[in-house]
Formats: structure tokens, sequence, C-alpha cells
């Protein structure tokens, strides 16, 4: 049978528009909606419909308004950004082809349920491409709905399942509920539930009506209010389709594409993956000669990240899935697995701890949408036979451990440590679809499996709470049912694989950002892997004792602060504070919550510290509150029992600049200056005839802004090794390096470290306590000094501006989409992190650069391990024969991880616990 795809143009414009943030060209010109529009009719037409048409209402009033002329009375005008979208959106729909349908006097949805109608009439099978649920009144055995996002279908069955009604009491539905947005009365507080219950009841709104005497309380009183306008209502809810029309759906053929009007537009806008589509001869056309592909790329810029993300329509189908239970069917997927290019592997297990999880089953891909699942050990009660989980290891333990054969994996880290528990050491990792999306861009989206789906294969997932349940009622995977273990295991296995199929074509298009994933990403997967496999050694007496400390130090503090006070109170309560604070004390409001109220956040408090003992007394207390809840008391019990040691979480693809982050415990946030920091550092321990050797790049992104900037002072000063801080003191003020005073020395520091991360100059004053004016007179005197700094940020905001993204020294890209935001604070914001992104992303890669070459120098020996990386420190267990050497050898790797303009400044310590090394 043929088939009509039938598109509601309005709301795929407004979808597209407040799904999407507010992006523009190179020119300024708002594109989010139109991008949103253009990837929705690229994944519709990508299933090549026989008839097709793009319906839009047209202006005027309509019918509807004769009924009632409040009907969409309220609806405001549309926003001005999203009017300038709708001739481009035409000229685009225009280019690719489909029909366009506005009917005056009636609405776009009449003249779909009249196409739907008649198409399924005669015999045509018809998608309407929507998300208005008003549709759903149209759905019938030839009629169903398709989302235009996720482009999932809603059938006969689905619209019973969604809205507990079938969709020819839909309208009635409606009539109830009444809508907001149109204007349309309904009884009010009567929402799905109750809307589906009283025509489960009553039959149909007839029924519901009749029957108006017979509901009870406040609900039936509004009932009975509302009989006098509910036919009214019914009458504006309901779709026409026996509309006049000049077309028949079977007139409604697409045309040949206009591929140089596309071009054109596509390049305008900075749709680049839909430009590269065009020029991969994407629908049948012929592909233009080189020449005319290389005029037809769109210019460097502009168009952020978000618009090379188009959900690949091919890569979106449903998967078949094979549950493998006898040692046959294990036979032939090994055959298809030793002869793949590619295998997608992944575990389902006991635990998300990978030290303490065990295998429950398998799954690999190795084409789309075809997997297969191995349970090994689920153990409910009638569980079917499964192959004895030992020997299905065994068999695959060859495979998983060949280098030679390239493996992918979501998080591979995990399936890594994992299999070690079932001594498997897992090798060949190729590819990690997490990692992909990580560098392709790092800002797009979460980069779970569920969300990558969504975003770059407009593919909804089965969640792991659909299987398992969720909160008190979660059962263990062990005791999921086979059947939907398969579903849910196998589909893991087959999105990774079309996630590796959309994400690496992009990162070998643009080689910076596919050294950053090949060179330093994935090489760092086994190091992490390794060090948090090994763990630390912590000391939980001395940890307990300074937990004991700090209780009583934070008693002494809430005693002081309630003196202070003059009355007893929660310090725990920022509302009690804030009565305290700005009510009783009259102390001045500098920052307020969301909802207008004083704040008493860190900011808050810090901006009147000097205006009152209390505020400072509160940040004290919230300081030893915050380490002894979250190190003292929480260390000791998150060591683990079978190897003795703590054994934390380190994660790649979170920090926008490359940085790694640990939980579980997070090892980035331990106080460095402050005595409470150090006695922390202090518990954590070498075992008897080691030590602990810490290594830290001295003042590395300084180094690097002097290597980026290219400016002849600032490199000077390194290269003759001063005092960066005391150098720069003398250059502003005047002097000479010697006659530099600390205060001088520490306004140099507050500028050093504040330019790089865009500090103001009335953030500058309120740091060092001094005028706005004589701040800006500091950092006016150190531009003069470091003309070359000046220059360099100028031009890093204007290349973030043009390309909407800024670079490491490596190539790894951050996308700065708040640069475009109409908000002044995001917008300053995003000008911040494009000054200090590229000086914090490349130290970020250099300290990677540097764990990959130590850890290949230690594999082979058995008298040194890294345990730890914190920002720009490594931190290793050291032999006591072997520390001469290895803190030797250390210190030249790191300082060879990359080649700046001036020198990489290492500086390692050592000791009997951390504190002391550091």
């Amino acid at each position: 049978m043929s088939k009509l795809v039938l598109i509601d143009g309005s709301s795929y414009l407004y979808r597209a528009f407040h799904a999407l943030p507010p992006l523009s060209n190179a020119a300024g010109e708002p594109t989010g909606a139109l991008f949103g529009v253009v990837n929705m009719l690229r994944a519709t037409l990508a299933a090549r419909p026989d008839h097709v048409a793009f319906v839009l209402d047209a202006a005027g009033p309509t019918f509807r308004e004769a009924i009632d002329p409040a009907y969409k009375a309220n609806r405001p005008p549309m926003p001005e950004d999203l009017r300038a979208q709708v001739e481009p959106m035409l000229a685009i729909v225009q280019a690719l082809g489909l029909p366009t349908l506005r009917v005056p006097g009636v609405e776009a949805d009449d003249v779909i349920g009249t196409l739907a109608a008649r198409a399924a009439a005669t015999g045509m099978d018809v998608e309407i491409s929507t998300s208005d649920k008003d549709f759903a009144q149209l759905v019938g055995p030839r009629v169903t709905l398709v989302n235009s996002m996720d482009r999932s279908r809603l059938d006969r069955a689905g619209v019973l399942e969604k809205f507990g009604v079938a969709p020819e009491r839909i309208v009635d539905y409606l009539a109830l509920m009444g809508d907001k947005v149109d204007n349309i009365r309904g009884v009010d507080k009567c929402g799905p539930k109750t809307a589906a219950k009283w025509l489960a009841d009553y039959g149909d709104l007839d029924g519901v009506m009749a029957h108006a005497d017979a509901v009870p309380g406040k609900l039936g009183e509004n009932l009975r209010a509302a009989l006098a306008w509910l036919p009214r209502s019914r009458d504006l809810a309901t779709i026409r389709t026996a509309l006049e029309l000049d077309v028949a759906p079977g007139q409604l053929a697409p045309r040949a594409r206009d591929v140089d009007a596309l071009r054109a537009l596509y390049q305008r806008y900075g749709f680049n993956n839909a430009l590269a589509a065009l020029e991969r001869d994407d629908n049948g056309d012929t592909v233009p000669p080189a020449a005319t592909r290389e005029r037809a790329k769109p210019p460097r810029a502009a168009t952020l990240a978000t618009h090379e993300d188009v959900p690949d329509p091919a890569l979106a189908a449903p998967g078949t899935y094979t549950q493998i239970t006898t040692q046959v069917q294990l036979d032939a997927w090994l055959e298809q697995l030793r002869g793949a290019p590619l295998i997608a592997f992944d575990t389902e297990t006991t635990s998300l701890a990978a030290i303490d999880a065990e295998i429950v089953g398998v799954s690999f891909a190795v084409q789309p949408g075809v997997a297969a699942y191995v349970p090994l050990a689920h153990n409910y009660p009638g569980a079917p036979a499964q192959l004895e989980r030992t020997q299905v290891l065994a068999v695959l333990k060859p495979l998983l451990e060949d280098p030679a054969r390239p493996k992918l994996l979501q998080n591979a880290k995990y399936d890594m440590e994992v299999l070690v528990n079932h001594g498997i050491a897992l090798r060949g990792v190729a590819h990690d679809s997490m990692l992909e999306s990580y560098v392709w861009n790092a800002t797009a989206t979460r980069h779970d499996m569920d969300s990558l789906a969504r975003r770059y294969l407009g593919y909804t997932t089965i969640k792991f709470e659909e299987v398992a349940g969720k909160g008190a009622r979660q059962i263990p995977f062990a005791q999921v049912d086979v059947d939907t273990a398969t579903r849910y295991a196998a589909e893991d296995s087959d999105i990774t694989l079309r996630l590796h199929h959309a994400l690496w074509p992009r990162l070998q298009s643009l080689p910076g950002l596919r050294r950053v994933y090949e060179d330093i990403e994935l090489p760092l997967v086994p190091v992490l892997a390794r060090m948090e496999r090994h763990g630390v050694l912590i000391d939980a007496d001395q940890l307990r004792r300074q937990s004991q400390t700090l209780a009583a130090r934070m008693h002494e503090l809430t005693q002081r602060a309630e003196s202070e006070a003059g009355q007893p109170f929660n310090l725990d309560s920022p509302k009690q504070l804030q009565a305290i604070l700005f009510d009783k004390l009259g102390l001045p409001v500098h920052v307020k919550t969301p909802g207008g109220q004083p704040s008493t956040n860190e900011e808050a408090l810090e901006s009147i510290r000097d205006a009152h003992p209390l505020p400072g007394l509160i940040l004290d207390y919230r300081m030893l509150a915050k380490l002894r809840s979250t190190y003292t008391e929480k260390l000791p019990a998150m060591i683990n029992p079978r190897s003795g040691r703590v054994h934390t979480s380190y994660h790649q693809a979170v920090a926008a600049t490359g940085r790694l982050s640990s939980s579980d415990p997070n090892l980035q946030n331990i106080p460095v200056r402050s005595e409470e920091g150090r006695e922390i550092r202090a518990a954590f321990i070498a075992p008897p005839g080691w030590v602990v050797v810490s290594a830290d790049y001295s003042q590395i992104e300084l180094r690097i802004m002097a290597h980026l900037s290219a400016d002849a002072g600032l490199r000077a000063a390194f290269q003759r090794g001063e005092d960066i801080h005391r150098a720069t003191a003398a250059e502003v003020f005047g002097t000479t390096p010697d006659n530099v005073s600390s205060d001088q020395r520490r306004a140099a520091k507050a500028i050093n470290f504040g330019l790089i991360y865009g500090m103001s100059a009335f953030g500058l004053a309120r740091q060092l306590g001094i005028g706005r004016g004589e701040a800006q007179a500091y950092m006016n005197r150190y531009f003069e000094r470091y003309p070359g700094v000046r220059v360099y940020m100028d031009a890093l905001r204007a290349q973030a501006q043009r390309d909407g993204y800024v670079e490491t020294l490596f190539g790894r890209r951050l996308y700065l989409d708040e640069l475009k935001s109409r908000d002044a604070a995001r917008r300053a914001g995003a000008e911040r992190a494009a000054v200090n992104a590229p000086m914090q992303g490349t130290a970020a890669d250099i300290i990677k650069r540097a764990m990959i070459t130590v850890d290949a120098w230690l594999a082979p020996r058995t008298d040194a391990n890294l345990l730890m990386q914190v920002h720009d420190e490594l931190v290793l267990e050291v032999k006591l024969g072997a520390l001469d050497e290895i803190k030797a050898g250390l210190i030249t790797r790191m300082q060879a991880a990359a080649e700046l303009a001036v020198p990489l400044l290492v500086e390692a310590g050592h000791g009997a616990n951390w504190g002391q090394a550091h």
C-alpha cells in the first residue's frame, strides 16, 4: 500500500523553537527552530513516503472564531525570533520538494483531518507527523501518529494506553479538560485522569452530561456549572474530516529537490550535517564534481555544535535481538564475533561498584540493529536454564583479551574492571561511544547511553528502572526475567554500535578532535581502570580522631555564633540565619535567591564578612561541617573489606574543559591550603616499606597563558625562572623584584590567576579589599606591561563569538552556546569561560598525557603504582629502594608531556603520607 505522510508544520515549528536553545548563524539570524524543523523533516523523509504534505495554518480567522469569538483570543503573538524563521522554513520546505498546503478559513488540523480520512478510505496508510495530542482523535486502522521529535508511533492501542480513552472519545476527553492555550473552556479542575474516568463510567460526553447530578463533591459542582458550554467546547475540539479541498491525497507526490537552493540555504544557516548529507548523494541526487563540492563548503564558524547533531534516521529503527541459551547458538555467534571488524560488547552485573560487581550476562552486536544477550546468572524462581558462566567466559576470554580484535563499549572502564573480577584482561578497546560523544561536544548533552541515543539517534532506549524497578522496589538484575533482560541488554550493545556509526564519522571529519580522542581519552581508560582498582590506603583511626576534633570545633563555633546573634539558633537553617542576619542585625543584602529573598549562600556571606563577625563564623562552621561529613566520617566507611583500600571512581566525560572528576570519594575538593585539609591528606598513607610521592605542575595555567599569548615579557619571566608573581608585581608597580612587598605580590598573584578566570576589576577589588578604580588601574598597568596577553584574550573572545567554540593547545573544543544568550550574565559567564577554557583544558590534556606515559613506564615494574590524580598533581606509592629513581623519572616524564615556549616545571615531594608528600 502507498503511504501518505501529513506533516503538522505549526507543531514542527513551535516544538523546535521551545526544545532547542536560541541558536544563530554567522550573520546573527535566529536558527534554532529552523534547525529543529530541518532535523525533523530529514528524519520524516528518510522513510521515502509515496505522498507527503507540509500543512500550515493560513492567515486570517477560521470558522471556529464564528463558533466562539474567544477562541484562541488569549494566545500571545508569535515571538519575533520565531517569526523571522517562518519564511526560511518555507523556503527549505519548497526546496525539499514538499507540497505545502494553507487553506483559508480553516485550520491546518482540519486540512490534515480531511486528507487523512480520504486517504484511509482509498486504502492508503497515513502517518500524521505531529506532537499535538488533538490528532489522537483521527487514529484508526490506517491512520497513526508519529511524534515529530522522537519518532515514536501511536496507534489505537497506543492512544488508549496514553490517554486512557479510545480515539473516538478523544474529542469528548478534550472538551472535558478544556484547553487554556486555545481558550476552550472545560470543567474546572478536571484533569486527564478525571476525564478518562468519567468517560469510562458514562460512555461519552453526552453520558457524562446526563449523569452530572450523580457526580459528587466540588468536581460535580464544576461539571454542572460547565454544562452550558461543553457542547460548544466539543465542537471547537473536533477536527473536521470532510472539507472541500482542491487537492486529493494521490496528488501529493513529492517533487524533485532543488539541490542548489538547499545547498545555499544550508550554508547560510550553518546546517553542516544536512549539507554533508546533501553532498553524499542523499536521496539519489547526483553528487557535484569536486570543484563544486569545495565551493559548497560552509565558511568556518558561526554555527554551534548543536547544528551538527542531526539524528540519523537510518540508525533509529527497531532492532532484532537474540537470546542465547544453548551451546549451538553461542557457537554461531562466536563465528560472527571472530569475523567481525568491530565487536560492540557490554556486561550486565550485580553492582554499579565495579570492584564488587559480578557478571549476570553479556551482550554483543556486530551490525546495527542485530544483537544478542547471553544470560549467565539470572536466579529468580522459574528462571530458564542458562549456559554456565565460567565456561562461557572461558570461551570469550581469548577473544576479549586479543588486542588485534577491535572492541567498542559504552564507558569501557567499568566493563574493563568488571572483567578483571573474572580473570579477563580486556584488550583491543578501539572505541568508546561515551568518549566519542564527550570529545565531539562535551556540553551538548550528558554522555550516558539514554541521553546519547535521544540526541544522536532520535531513539528512546529501555530504561533500567523499566526492567528492574526503582527505589525500594528495585530488584537486582539477576532477578529480572530473562526475556525482559534480553531486550534491555542486547539493546545496550546495539545502541552502542549505532552511536559509534553516528559519532565516529563526525570525529574523523575534524583531525584535532580525532587526535584528542585517539591519543588522549582512549589510552587513558585502562590507566584510570588500574588506578581505581589499586585504590589507596587510609588511616581510619586518624580520620575518626580528626572527626571528633572537627565536631568539637563546630560546637565551639556554634556557641560563638549564638553569642554574636544574641540567641540560640540552628546554624544549618538558612531561614533562621536569614532572620538573624538581615532582620535582627540589619546587615546589607547583596545576594538574593531566585525567589527574591536574601540569600545565605557562600557568596552572600562572603560579601558581608567584614560587616559583622557572624557571617565569618557561619562560613567557618560550614567548611568544617563539609569536611566532616564528606571525608572524616565517610572515608573510613568506604574502605573495601576485601582490598583494605578506598577505591574512587574517575569520570572522564563530565567536565567541559577535559578535567577529570572523581566520586565516592571525591578527591578533587580536599582543601589544599587549610590545616584541616592537610590533616585529611595525612590520612592517605603508604604501606610499610613504601612512601607516598606527590608530583605537581607549578603554575601550569600561567605557563600555558605565556605560551598561547606569546607575550615576550611573560615568557621571559618564566624562562629566567623568576617568581612569576613577584615579577608581575615588579612590572605592575614599577619597582624591582627585590623591593616588591608582600601586599604587592598578593595583588599580582590575584591579577595573574584572576585574568585566567576572566576576573573583572570589580572582582579583583573585592578580593583585594581595594577600590574598583584602584583595581582597574592595576589591571591597566598589567596589560601595558604584558600587551600580548590583552591581544590574545581579545582575539580569543572574538574567535569564540565567530566560531562558537574555543580550543586547547591539543585541539579539544569547548562550545559556548551562551555567547548568543540574551541574558547578559550568561553571556558574561560564557566570555569568561572562553578565556579560561584554553588554559584549563590544555592543563587537563597535559596531565592526561603525562598519566598515559607514566603508566606505560610503570607497567612492567612492581615497585611503584599510580594512586591518584588531583587536578595538576599525580600521587604514587613507591618502594623505598626505588624512591630516587622513580621521583626523577616521574618529573622527567611529566615535564615532557608538552612542548611549550616556557619550561614546564614539576615539583615532587615524598613522605609517609600524602600530607607530608604534597
